[in-house]
């Protein structure tokens, strides 16, 4: 039977999350730091709306890009948030989480053999589903002491006459960089004199920390007209479960995804539209009153690393830190593994996120403040002993 199979699919190595995720799910008195999902019940107003449509019995298909009224809504908040105009009835789709977004637009313009730049540590979704649209992933390994920034130098490096698309991701899971305007100009430079496509994965562009606000690239010039944006409802809204996600497209790429999404998906789930709608217009008071709270977590774990002298750039986005742990003498699978089996806590091994991840482990501040505190007990703890 297993010669009945995809040999690309076969192939693929599962998530490396999950497998310390499964674990902790079936160990007592255990934490788990692992997953990125906002420990933020759903606001209630975004919530409500979802209930009311339910009620109101608004439980059939949408169109296949997804509400227009909702299509409008995110087109006019990127307009006003970062600068860039989509036309929402041709240039905006609705998606069942970001990561279908992902997979529809690589499935959208790949043809085999295309390059896919991915800037590495990254999220683990990229590389698979670069693999499974036929493409070939060329990975950069980004340094820690650029703060895990994309270069120019490294990108120029990277590109072949084979080359197609960028996969951009900031601010960045698992490292939690982010890029600057001025950061990202020169990458737009290079992306429009060698006519590549940006697909930028900006799932996490609410969580921004410190003075400088979050930067598109579809909003350089030369960008527009070359850029995928990918974004959701599920990290700063928390509704990971509701599944919903959205992408922004010129439209002759648009409708391509949207050809997919058709085949594949329908339309995303109805009730959720509805309530995004709440979400979108409704829900800034309650992205800055979580931003604050993770602001403060992530102060409070750079303190701690600080005061046992474990290395640990600053990130300025998303929840998540990526520590280094070389010093301890272990690989990232080890330290993970020996910390779950000693002290009941799991974090993520940063080779889960690429090779280069190989010396990090990832840590979620998406949990309260008072389960942070527990588990850097149990850290302090474990590295006393090595």
């Amino acid at each position: 039977m297993r010669d009945m199979l995809c040999k690309k699919v076969v192939d693929l190595k599962p998530s490396g999350i999950r497998k310390f995720f499964d674990i902790v799910s079936e160990m007592p008195d255990a934490i788990s730091l692992g997953v990125g999902e906002p420990d933020f019940e759903t606001p209630w107003h975004i919530s409500d709306e979802g209930i009311y449509a339910l009620e109101k019995g608004k439980t059939f298909y949408t169109s296949n890009s997804g509400l227009l009224e909702l299509r409008t809504e995110i087109c006019k908040w990127y307009k006003k948030r970062y600068g860039v105009s989509f036309d929402p009835a041709k240039e905006c789709l609705i998606t069942v989480g970001g990561s279908e977004g992902i997979d529809l637009a690589l499935r959208a313009i790949i043809n085999p053999g295309d390059e896919v730049i991915i800037p590495e540590p990254c999220y683990v979704s990229y590389v698979p589903c670069a693999i499974l649209a036929g493409a070939k992933p060329v990975n950069i390994n980004l340094k820690n002491e650029n703060s895990f920034k994309l270069t120019a130098d490294e990108l120029e490096a990277a590109i072949t006459e084979k080359t197609k698309v960028l996969i951009l991701s900031y601010p960045n899971n698992p490292t939690g960089a982010v890029m600057t305007r001025e950061d990202l100009i020169p990458i737009a430079e290079i992306c429009a004199k060698k006519d590549i496509l940006v697909i930028s994965d900006e799932i996490y562009s609410e969580l921004t920390y410190g003075n400088a606000p979050h930067a598109t690239i579809g909003s350089l010039p030369g960008m527009e007209d070359r850029t995928i944006i990918i974004n959701g409802f599920s990290k700063a809204y928390a509704m990971t479960g509701w599944r919903l996600g959205y992408a922004l497209a010129p439209k002759v790429i648009a409708e391509q995804m949207t050809k997919i999404h058709q085949f594949a998906i329908m339309c995303a789930p109805t009730t959720s539209q509805y309530a995004a709608i709440s979400a979108i217009k409704e829900g800034d008071k309650d992205i800055a009153r979580m931003r604050e709270s993770y602001d403060k977590r992530r102060r409070y774990l750079l303190s701690k690393f600080e005061e046992w002298g474990m290395p640990c750039f600053e990130p300025f986005g998303a929840f998540y830190v990526f520590p280094g742990i070389s010093k301890y003498g272990m690989t990232s699978d080890e330290f993970a593994t020996n910390l779950l089996k000693k002290e009941k806590l799991a974090v993520v091994p940063g080779n889960a996120f690429g090779d280069c991840g190989e010396g990090f482990i990832r840590i979620s501040y998406a949990y309260s403040i008072e389960e942070l505190m527990e588990a850097m007990g149990r850290i302090e703890h474990f590295i006393q002993t090595l």
